[in-house]
């Protein structure tokens, strides 16, 4: 008997496979069937609330083309026409398939014959007919897109009518390497958002969460500073997306997290509204 899907329950194992995992999303707001090219749990970032276990920093092993390649086809053949919604007990309203989201235990972009995966995905998604009634989503940190094989992903995933999702905590470096442990200077951002948004669908995602510093009304007033900037560097951003903490993190920090309230959330949307940008809001 496998474990009823819900938004709180995002493991990676849930159907057996090495990687491939369906998700009910809040954002999605629906099935989203899940890529993982880090089952070695290795990123390049430590962000504070992952909730991966045994996190370690790294980048992600060689891909096995012919294993993603067969689960994710027959995974795909038992949401379309077998009893995959049966077996995990999904309310009917929530019986559709909203994406193919390329996420996982890691930063994705890390794999190194990545312009190949993402190849793959979208063509398996199209003869499925998942794509492009579906999304592709990539969900990365954007800190490799400077890399030649990054770049021809993103363009694929431009191809598929896929988007990414550019993960953005804090808009100073400071906030950066509080939240994300990570050192990816103001300058290099801005380089890193201009290539991504040239190349794909671009929206920022952004968690909103009160530990130590972070989100404070200076880190606030910098996050919209730095959306007026991209709107002058004409950096076309699709849409701000919102959240907060859903799950516990894993890290050592876990204790020290809370989560944004909405009505917090609504206000810094409507603050980000006003510079003219579409704002979605998830707890």
């Amino acid at each position: 008997m496998v474990r009823p899907l819900t938004t709180a329950n995002h493991d990676r194992d849930s159907a057996g496979l090495k990687y491939v995992y369906p998700v009910m999303s809040r954002r999605a707001g629906g099935l989203s069937i899940g890529i993982n090219f880090n089952p070695n749990n290795a990123c390049n970032w430590r962000c504070v609330y992952c909730q991966v276990p045994n996190l370690t920093r790294g980048a992600a092993p060689t891909l096995d083309f012919e294993v993603l390649e067969r689960e994710l086809q027959g995974f795909l053949e038992w949401v379309l026409r077998g009893d995959f919604f049966d077996a995990y007990d999904v309310a009917a309203e929530q019986r559709v398939v909203k994406d193919i989201a390329i996420s996982g235990n890691g930063e994705p972009t890390s794999l190194k014959s990545f312009d190949r995966a993402i190849r793959l995905i979208g063509e398996i998604g199209l003869e499925s007919g998942i794509l492009p009634t579906g999304n592709l989503v990539l969900i990365s940190n954007g800190s490799l897109v400077h890399q030649k094989p990054v770049q021809a992903g993103l363009a694929e995933l431009a191809n598929c009518g896929g988007e990414l999702w550019f993960k953005l905590d804090s808009a100073t470096s400071a906030g950066r390497n509080l939240l994300n442990h990570a050192k990816l200077s103001q300058a290099k951002l801005i380089e890193h958002l201009q290539i991504a948004s040239d190349l794909c669908p671009t929206k920022l995602q952004t968690c909103i969460l009160h530990y130590r510093q972070a989100w404070s009304d200076a880190e606030k007033a910098a996050y919209l500073a730095l959306l007026a900037e991209l709107k002058s560097r004409n950096i076309k951003i699709a849409k701000i997306l919102l959240y907060s903490l859903a799950r516990p993190s894993l890290q050592p920090e876990a204790g020290e997290l809370r989560g944004a309230d909405l009505s917090e959330m609504t206000r810094f949307a409507a603050d980000i509204e006003a510079l003219g940008y579409d704002v979605g809001v998830s707890l």
